[in-house]
C-alpha cells in the first residue's frame, strides 16, 4: 500500500527538518511504501529553500509551492488533489499531532476496515486556558446548529483511504471547512486517542482572528439555524412590538391626561430593534459572501511549482 502524508506548512523554518527526520522515522519502520507531500503555502521565510533541499536529496519528498498564502485548508486540499496514496495521512508540520500516532491509526484501518480514522485529543500541552475552552466548546455548540454530527476534540490529522480521497476531489466547494466535509461523508469512521504535545518551535499560525473566520466556515456551511434563530428573533421583536404598543393605547385611554415624554422609552425600543435588524442581516450577509465566493469559481489555489511529482 502507499500511503500519502500530507503536510501543510507555512513560515516552520524552525520545525521542517525535525518534522521531516521524525515522519522518515516513523515511515521506513511501516511496511508500505510512502510519499511525503509538503505544501508551501505562502512561506516568507526559509521554509522553501529547506523543503527544496530536502527534494534534492530524498526523492519520497514532494513539494507543492504556492503562489501565495492561501491558507491551511487550501493547502491540505490541494495535498489531497495531488496525492497518490491507497491512504493519505493529514498532519501539521508543527509536531504536535505526534507522527507516531500514524503507525496506531494504520493498524485501525487495517483490523478494522475503516475509511477514516481521526485522532482524538486527550490532553492538549502547551495551550493557554482560552484555547482549551474553546476548542471544548465549539465542536459541541457546532454539533447542536448542524444535522451533521462531527466527534468532539479533533482536529484535521486523520487518515483516510482512497474511496474519501476520490470523493472529496469531486467537492468543488472553495471555503472548505475539510474535517466536516469528511465527516458528511458518512462511511466507516473510528476515533484513535493520542495525548498531543506542545509545538516543537516557533509560534501557531492561528491567532485569534483566524480562529473566528475558521469557526465561521464551519458553522454556515454546515448549519441553517442562524438563519431560523434570526428569523425567530425576528417574530419575538415583532410580538414586543406589538405587546407594548397595545400597553400604551391602554395606558393612553385609560390615564388620556398623563404626562408621558416616552423619550426612554422610543430610544429603546429603537436600539432594540435596530440591533435585531443588523443581526438578521448580518446572519443574511455571511450566507450570501458564501454564495458569492462560490459563484466567482475562482480556483482554490495557484501552485506555482511542483517538485518530484
Amino acid at each position: 500500500m502507499l500511503v500519502s502524508v500530507i503536510i501543510p506548512c507555512y513560515n516552520e523554518e524552525l520545525v521542517i527538518q525535525e518534522s521531516y527526520k521524525r515522519l522518515t522515522s516513523v515511515m521506513d519502520g511501516l511496511e508500505h511504501t510512502y510519499e511525503l507531500i509538503f505544501i508551501n503555502d505562502g512561506s516568507r521565510d526559509k521554509t522553501y529553500e529547506i523543503l527544496h533541499q530536502l527534494s534534492q536529496e530524498d526523492e519520497k519528498v514532494k513539494v507543492l509551492n504556492f503562489s501565495r498564502n492561501f491558507g491551511h485548508q487550501c493547502a491540505v486540499t490541494a495535498g489531497i488533489n495531488h496525492c497518490n496514496g491507497d491512504a493519505a495521512v493529514i498532519i501539521d508540520s508543527d509536531l504536535q499531532d505526534p507522527p507516531e500516532v500514524i503507525v496506531e491509526m494504520l493498524k485501525i484501518m487495517e483490523e478494522q476496515q475503516a475509511n477514516v480514522v481521526y485522532g482524538v485529543r486527550k490532553k492538549r500541552k502547551g495551550e493557554n486556558w482560552f484555547k482549551l475552552v474553546t476548542a471544548k466548546y465549539f465542536y459541541r455548540f457546532l454539533n447542536n446548529l448542524s444535522d451533521v454530527k462531527f466527534p468532539v476534540d479533533t482536529g484535521d490529522f486523520r487518515l483516510i483511504d482512497r474511496k474519501i480521497i476520490d470523493i472529496f476531489n469531486r467537492m468543488e466547494e472553495k471555503n472548505k471547512y475539510i474535517r466536516g466535509i469528511i465527516s458528511w461523508m458518512g462511511y466507516k469512521q473510528l476515533p484513535c486517542y493520542y495525548d498531543r504535545d506542545e509545538r516543537f518551535a516557533g509560534e501557531t499560525k492561528y491567532p485569534l482572528k483566524k480562529m473566528l473566520k475558521f469557526a465561521m466556515i464551519g458553522v454556515f456551511y454546515f448549519s441553517k439555524k442562524p438563519l431560523k434563530i434570526a428569523t425567530f428573533t425576528g417574530f419575538i421583536s415583532v410580538l414586543i412590538g406589538v405587546l407594548y404598543g397595545i400597553v400604551a393605547l391602554i395606558t393612553k385611554l385609560i390615564y388620556p391626561y398623563s404626562l408621558v415624554t416616552g423619550w426612554t422609552t422610543l430610544i429603546i425600543l429603537i436600539i432594540f430593534f435596530g440591533g435585531v435588524q443588523l443581526i438578521t442581516i448580518g446572519v443574511l450577509g455571511q450566507y450570501i459572501g458564501n454564495l458569492f465566493d462560490e459563484a466567482k469559481d475562482r480556483p482554490e489555489y495557484i501552485v506555482d511549482e511542483k517538485i518530484n511529482f
